[in-house]
């Protein structure tokens, strides 16, 4: 795929960058070489390829739900600024 000044200057707009006229070409060879490649992979036989979800193997990353001892309701409430009938009170924040 050739790439174009108006390819890089789409590119730009898109990515709200500004690209410097004297590097334009530089970066016009840079994209045309990235696509390039993208459709050398493109030609690449995957069909006994399984799909994956995951680069590396998965396994169950959960701790066991295990009941603890929490902090104590009025400790935990002595330094809000704000508190109202044993829970912590804050400013609304959507309106009616």
């Amino acid at each position: 795929m050739k790439v174009t000044k108006d390819d890089l200057e789409n590119v730009a707009v898109l990515s709200r960058l500004s690209i410097p006229a004297d590097q334009q070409e530089t970066y016009i060879q840079q994209m045309d070489s990235i696509l390039t490649y993208m459709d050398n992979l493109a030609e690449v036989d995957t069909a006994d390829v399984k799909p994956t979800t995951y680069a590396l193997p998965m396994q169950n990353v959960f701790r066991e739900d295990v009941v603890k001892p929490s902090l104590d309701r009025d400790l935990a409430l002595s330094n809000a600024p704000l508190k109202e009938d044993n829970y912590f009170k804050v400013p609304k924040v959507l309106e009616d």
